[in-house]
């Protein structure tokens, strides 16, 4: 298989190309920038591109916008993206491709050769592969989403004052109710999309997200 590396981490990308190569897999190119991955893939015309979604110079998701282009450009190739974390922004769009070969892998999946090795040979072929993780997460999102469906008008209304940043107060000025019973909407919003108590999130901060989201 003809596979393009695009991985700005200089030891994880010679450590790819190797054992790619051990494998049998002929590494036509290995670079470290998102534009060099197009330019690569347009010299190359590779079976498959393993993509690290942060690259430079942001590190944010120039990998993954870059992923997008090629799959618009030359449908057939397939994706394998690797990532530390799981970003939402264009997976999905992505994941909805109805051509397959595409694969999402936490990084921490590499270390697994044998998993690995088995990504690479099912997206190159055209299947998907995604990591439990992934699935995990982009389920629960997508869940908390879905449930926007079960809020009431009034508590969509409050949803969106809570979304344009305004307090309980000015919210309870603005929909001509008192703030105890925009208090109790609020925790009823909280309730429908699941937000529990947790000391390391604020729940306010996941609904407005979700709403935005929605």
């Amino acid at each position: 298989m003809r596979i393009v590396i695009a991985e700005d981490a200089a030891l994880l990308r010679d450590g790819l190309r190797r054992l790619l190569t051990d494998s049998g897999h002929d590494v036509v190119a290995a670079v470290d920038t998102a534009d060099a991955l197009l330019d690569a893939v347009a010299a190359h015309h590779p079976d498959l591109a393993v993509v690290d979604i942060r690259m430079p110079p942001t590190f944010t998701d120039e990998g993954l916008r870059a992923a997008v282009a090629v799959r618009a450009s030359r449908p057939g190739t397939g994706i394998l993206l690797l990532s530390q974390y799981v970003v939402e922004r264009y997976t999905a769009d992505l994941l909805a491709d109805a051509g397959g070969g595409i694969g999402y892998l936490l990084k921490d999946r590499v270390a697994d050769i044998g998993d690995f090795l088995d990504a690479v040979g099912r997206v190159g072929a055209g299947g998907t592969v995604l990591d439990p993780e992934v699935v995990r997460q982009l389920l629960g999102r997508s869940r908390r989403a879905d449930r926007l469906a079960g809020l009431t008008g009034r508590e969509r209304d409050v949803l969106a004052g809570m979304a344009e940043g305004r307090s309980n107060e000015s919210i309870a000025g603005v929909l001509h109710l008192s703030e105890s019973s925009v208090e109790k909407y609020v925790a009823s919003i909280f309730t429908k999309l699941e937000l529990t108590t947790d000391r390391d999130t604020n729940r306010r901060v996941l609904a407005v997200v979700t709403y935005l989201r929605s």
